[in-house]
């Protein structure tokens, strides 16, 4: 049996998204480390998590977007499209998490 569109659609969308996820985490162990000058799995963790990417929408499909910017432009739009859509937020949450 063929599998339907929708189906299809959503394991693509899957596979972008497992692409996806691997990039944002390279992304956010180097601004870490350029940033931080060290290595915090914890703060990692709070920018990768699906937690911090429901802010933006389905964590899969904000992940997909990165993995298909990835696929389609290479890796420099891909942090491109991190820094200017997901990091000002993570930003912004941080400096609030350190206030309290």
């Amino acid at each position: 049996m063929k599998p339907s569109r929708k189906d299809e659609a959503k394991r693509r969308e899957q596979e972008l998204a497992w692409i996806g996820d691997t990039i944002l985490d390279l992304f956010a162990r180097e601004w870490i480390l350029r940033e931080r000058g060290g290595v915090c799995g914890e703060t990692q963790r709070r920018m990768t998590c699906n937690q911090f990417l429901a802010c933006f929408g389905n964590p899969t499909s904000i992940e997909a977007r990165i993995g298909e910017l990835y696929q389609n432009q290479g890796m420099e739009s891909a942090f491109a499209w991190i820094q200017a859509e997901l990091l000002p937020v993570f930003e912004k949450q941080e400096r609030n998490r350190r206030e309290f």
